[in-house]
């Protein structure tokens, strides 16, 4: 099953909203917070090191 399989429309809509909001305030953030982002982030599994 493909990713564009698993979303319906407004599922997919609303996925692309959120990575956007996301991607927008990522860009604002210093490196001290954005390393403690990444360290939360690895240590629940969202990224592979």
């Amino acid at each position: 099953m493909s990713s564009m399989e698993r979303f319906t429309q407004s599922e997919e809509l609303r996925r692309d909203e959120l990575i956007r909001l996301i991607e927008h305030s990522v860009e604002k953030l210093t490196l001290p917070e954005l390393e403690a982002v990444y360290y939360d982030m690895l240590t629940k599994g969202y990224i592979n090191g």
